[in-house]
This record gives C-alpha cells, structure tokens and sequence, in this order.
C-alpha cells in the first residue's frame, strides 16, 4: 500500500465530501463503491485523521473533513486556473513581450505596436528598454529581450531582421541659423560647418549613412561632437555648437530652438528594422511580430 498522497485522493475524497454518498460518489468517479471506500480508508491512514463520520443512514464530514474540502476545492479550482492560463500563454493570448528600441521608435513605431497588442492581446505584458545597436542584438541573443528595434545592416544568421519603417533624413539647424528654409538648395552649402552625430560604435549604419549624404555633396563633414541621444544632438545644435542630420522623425516631441529641413531629394533613408530570434520559445512574440509586420507592409 502506498503510504503517500497522490492527487486521486483528492478527486475521490471531494467526490465524497460533495455527494455525502458513497455508491452515488462511486458512480460519478466511474469506479466501484468497494474500491472507493477502500481509497478514502488509505487516505485517512495516511493522513491519521478521520474526514467521515460513517453510520448505516448517512455520511457527514467530521471537522478535519470540512476543513480539507475547501482547502482542495480551492486547490482543485487554482489548478483549473493555471490549466486555462498555460492554453492562453500557449496560444500567445497571455504572458509577457520584452522589446528592445532606439529613440527613434518610440516616435510612431512602437506606441502603434502598443496599442495594437493591447486591442488584440490585452492580457498580454510589455516591457520597453532603451538600448544602443548591438547592446539589442546581444540582448536578443541571450534571451534577455524578445524582439529589438534596430538601425544595423546586418545581424548574425540565428536572428531574424525585417524592416518596419523606412524615413527620410532632416538638416538640424539653430533657431537663428543665417539660411531660410526656401533658400536651401542642397548640402554642399554646409561644408564649412561642423557637424554633430550620434556615435559611429552606436550606429554604424548611420553613421556611415551620414557621411555617404556629404561626399554625395562632394565633401567629407567636420565632425566636431558624437553623442548617443539625440536630446544632447539638439542641445548642441541648439547652442551654435554645430549642425546635425537625423531621421526625420525625431523631430517630434522636442521642443528646442532649433529648426528641421527635410531631406527629400536624396536616396538614402533612415532604415529601422525588428530582430528576433528565429528560434525563440515564447509564443507571445510570433502573434506580436504578425501585428508589427501586418503594420509594415
């Protein structure tokens, strides 16, 4: 005889406690009546406490016998309650989406992505970290974060990349800059000015991009101060400490003296692309990047 309580004691000890009657007990569980009495009898050895008071009219629970039906009815309806919740977090309804982003998303890309995840999967988590480039794809990699919001041109062969925005750039100028907006022709009226750019180790991509929109203009930019924020980037301009071009939409929620010049007429774009792992184990970010992508297209 085992000398242990496994969980269909359980199943038959409530089957009693409900039904107050052994034979109707018996037939709801689909098991003999002998058997049946004979798996509470074990239960109490083990338990060395008496659950039923038995006499030949009625069944009743003793004291201890109330006090363990609401402990395993509460058992019993937690239980039910994870059942659900493992199908939900299964289906990817339920769980949490950790994601990675550049300042630039947060502009229009991901409050979009929020908003659609909180409309088609409420009980679904996020979590938004900040990061640079590759401090996002290590991220992804070692399963700190699920999905990143990146501007690299590539990214190892374990990951997924798929790009979700492309915008133009803009010339960031001071307020009091001696060039009218109409009066811009081009970038090679700025040769002579020193020029204010993120970080070439915070992104590569860009920085090159950057550079690539000058020498398309015929010359190669001063660059005098490197920052990875682009609130520094303006505060610079701002203080006649050089002039900057960044993705266009950066220019919102800024609120500086400095003024913005589109850049339409050139063929680069500021590119920003998702990652996440091809082989990843949470089924909340498959159903998420299908929102993200069904966005981009």
């Amino acid at each position: 005889m085992s000398n242990q309580i496994e969980l269909r004691h359980f199943t038959y000890f409530l089957a009693v406690a409900e039904e107050l009657h052994f034979r109707k007990a018996a037939e709801k569980l689909f098991i003999s009546q002998p058997g049946l009495s004979r798996q509470i009898r074990q239960m109490e050895e083990i338990l060395e406490t008496q659950l039923f008071e038995r006499t030949k009219k009625k069944v009743s629970l003793t004291p201890a016998g109330h006090y363990l039906k609401k402990e395993v009815e509460f058992v019993f309806n937690h239980l039910e309650k994870v059942e659900r919740q493992l199908k939900l977090i299964s289906d990817g309804n339920s769980g949490e989406l950790r994601i990675g982003f550049l300042g630039s998303a947060m502009q229009e890309v991901i409050p979009k992505l929020l908003l659609k995840i909180k409309d088609a999967y409420p009980k679904v988590k996020t979590s938004l970290e900040e990061l640079a480039n590759f401090a996002q794809v290590d991220a992804v990699l070692n399963d700190q974060l699920d999905m990143g919001f990146v501007r690299v041109s590539r990214v190892p062969s374990t990951l997924s990349m798929k790009t979700v925005f492309k915008d133009t750039f803009s010339l960031v100028l001071p307020e009091r800059y001696p060039l009218l907006t109409r009066e811009f022709k081009g970038i090679h009226q700025f040769v002579n000015d020193d020029f204010i750019l993120f970080s070439k180790a915070y992104s590569p991509l860009y920085y090159d991009t950057i550079m690539s929109i000058c020498q398309d203009a015929g010359f190669t930019p001063k660059v005098s101060h490197k920052s990875v924020h682009a609130h520094t980037i303006f505060k610079l301009v701002e203080n006649h400490m050089g002039i900057a071009i960044v993705p266009t939409a950066l220019q919102n929620g800024f609120q500086m003296r400095v003024k913005f010049i589109e850049l339409k007429n050139i063929p680069q774009r500021a590119e920003l692309s998702v990652i996440w792992k091809k082989e990843h184990t949470n089924p909340v970010l498959k159903n998420c990047i299908q929102l993200l992508l069904g966005d981009s297209d």
